[in-house]
């Protein structure tokens, strides 16, 4: 429990700890609504720069909320595997990528125009939701608010027996070469064409322009690599496979967990979102758009004066399906390539999509499952139910 001093505690309405891009998305959508519209508003964070050299990209239909800032878009995505290559239509969706200094600064100016809404460039010590009101201890001082919405990760999750962590770790070039040789139209989804030494590993390409384009090396391993096996990897592939001269123009490098460790949802008036609230998806590694899905959730129950409840899909049989998979990842029962290829070439690429975005039927996700190696997920499903 956090103790509030006399004459040390400052109350808000609502208090965000960290500021990346959980906060900032329930945060635009609690601004474009009249009813919390004028709510007082702390953002808490000493440093959420990282953004900026983030890019995101998700599948959706028609027109998302951050539609404006979409750096650009495709209809056709590309698979390729050692045995299998296609490049689908994927209507209903579109694939779309936001480019994280776009996304940064649309935010920081949206936020400008409120007075309502501060800033504070400082370290969160500790926070708590008991009680009738939330706490943060923030530089010696306790900041108060009828809600946190926090997405710091405090410390790493304690594992148990039969959960599981890997890491999606990836490097990209934003490349410029001398000879048009993208198609614009349409982006690489996976590309296993490359080692898989280190484990499951491929790349993704999103072009920009006939000339231009972000190519991503990314595994998922428990380890990371070294700075030069990361770049070897990406000369390699552009060498084998982009038949131009090129410039690298920019670079990006990050990670993210993958784990069916159930991160807590909620603490009475805490409330975690992002990465920390459950919402990046652990057999894939996508979070933008289920942060979104969030957003939308809690921005609407608090527009109607509801107590916000996550509702996390960490309790739904898409988790599960999750953590079996990353249990055959993690375990090495089965290449990864074998997997996701098999998935992909016996299956429409828009289901697929439908599936791993966790909005499919039950029928729908049998037929697409059945593809799958039966004895190595068998044995990965029972391990994840009596684990």
């Amino acid at each position: 429990m956090i103790r509030n001093e006399p004459g040390n505690k400052r109350r808000y309405d609502y208090i965000f700890t960290g500021a990346g891009c959980a906060a900032m998305s329930l945060l635009m959508r609690l601004l474009k609504h009249p009813s919390t519209s004028n709510k007082r508003i702390l953002l808490v964070d000493k440093d959420n720069s990282g953004m900026y050299n983030k890019t995101w990209c998700f599948w959706e239909k028609g027109t998302g909320f951050f539609e404006s800032i979409v750096h650009h878009q495709y209809d056709q995505l590309w698979y390729y595997g050692n045995e299998y290559s296609k490049c689908s239509n994927i209507f209903p969706y579109h694939y779309k990528m936001i480019r994280g200094e776009d996304f940064y600064h649309h935010c920081m100016k949206e936020i400008a125009r409120y007075p309502n809404v501060e800033w504070l460039r400082e370290e969160v010590s500790a926070i708590d939701g008991e009680g009738e009101e939330a706490t943060a201890q923030i530089n010696g001082q306790i900041f108060s608010a009828s809600y946190i919405f926090n997405s710091i990760i405090f410390r790493p999750p304690v594992l148990k027996k039969n959960e599981h962590m890997l890491l999606q770790h990836f490097k990209g070039w934003f490349i410029e070469t001398e000879e048009p040789v993208f198609d614009p139209a349409a982006a690489t989804l996976m590309d296993f064409r490359v080692s898989q030494e280190h484990g499951t590993a491929f790349v993704y390409v999103m072009p920009l322009s006939q000339r231009r384009a972000l190519v991503e090396y990314t595994l998922f391993t428990t380890e990371l690599l070294t700075a030069e096996q990361y770049e070897t990897a990406l000369k390699q592939y552009l060498q084998a496979n982009i038949k131009s001269t090129y410039t690298v123009l920019n670079k990006e490098e990050g990670k993210i967990p993958m784990t069916n460790y159930r991160w807590p949802e909620s603490k009475g008036r805490l409330i975690n979102i992002g990465t920390a609230g459950g919402q990046t998806k652990p057999s894939s590694g996508y979070t933008f758009q289920f942060i979104q899905q969030q957003a939308d959730l809690l921005c609407h129950q608090l527009a109607k004066d509801q107590q916000p409840r996550p509702k996390s899909y960490q309790h739904t049989r898409f988790h599960f399906y999750d953590a079996v998979l990353l249990e055959v990842l993690a375990k090495q029962y089965s290449p990864g390539e074998i997997i996701f290829t098999r998935l992909f070439s016996k299956n429409k690429l828009s289901s697929v999509l439908q599936f791993l975005g966790n909005q499919s039927t039950l029928s729908d996700e049998l037929r697409i499952i059945s593809v799958l190696p039966k004895w190595t997920f068998l044995k990965a499903a029972l391990n994840q139910v009596f684990r």
